[in-house]
């Protein structure tokens, strides 16, 4: 396995003003992700970890340390060209699949590529394939209403590789789908891994499958917890 980091966050901070005061979420994060590594990331509700996968991700901006991403850092990157990264680079697969329900499979899965600028018929192509290769390829007129639990997220999951990112970000993505289901989508990801080389970070509250992962960190009270 490649050992070049691929995301690194330098002693990153997260802080929101409630009406009770200042919440601090994540209290000085140090980690690095290895280019082709699955790490899964586990805690108690409430320990932080959604929070530093959206700031690993680039969805949020922490109040203070430094995310790199391939060794460039985003700290001073506007919001423009951070979208724009995101779209090239970033995968984001999430619990509840965030489809648009009132377009079809294949239409939420090439949208990453039209926000892009590519041209419809290549964006296409490739989500024809991604759907196929996902099992999908009967129900890509079928909207997610008309799709099961597990069906919906691996349009979702098709979604998050039609730009071919280099690292897909998962939060909690088997919370809502049964244990079989979630067994074959986790599957889907360490095939996914081994085939193409992706790098995996993945917020999970079943400790099964983030055994299944190359290296699981545990979070506590928005910190890392000691191994």
């Amino acid at each position: 396995m490649a050992m070049n980091k691929i995301i690194e966050a330098k002693d990153v901070a997260k802080s929101f003003r409630t009406e009770a005061g200042e919440l601090q979420v994540l209290k000085g994060i140090t980690i690095s992700i290895n280019a082709g590594e699955m790490v899964g990331i586990i805690g108690a509700s409430g320990a932080g970890k959604s929070t530093l996968l959206h700031i690993l991700g680039a969805l949020d901006r922490p109040t203070s340390g430094t995310v790199f991403f391939e060794g460039r850092d985003l700290a001073g990157v506007d919001e423009n060209s951070l979208a724009r990264f995101r779209n090239a680079s970033i995968g984001f697969v999430f619990q509840f699949h965030h489809l648009l329900p009132e377009f079809n499979a294949m239409e939420n899965v090439v949208m990453p590529g039209l926000v892009a600028g590519r041209r419809y018929h290549e964006v296409e192509r490739e989500a024809l394939g991604l759907l196929g290769e996902l099992g999908l390829s009967a129900r890509i007129r079928h909207r997610p209403g008309e799709l099961s639990g597990g069906e919906q997220q691996r349009v979702a999951v098709a979604r998050a590789l039609i730009q071919s990112p280099r690292a897909v970000l998962a939060d909690e993505p088997t919370g809502n789908l049964d244990t079989l289901t979630g067994n074959d989508l986790f599957d889907l990801f360490v095939d996914l891994n081994k085939k193409r080389g992706i790098s995996f970070v993945i917020v999970t509250h079943n400790k099964t499958l983030s055994d299944r992962c190359h290296r699981v960190i545990e979070m506590t009270d928005g910190r890392l917890a000691a191994s």
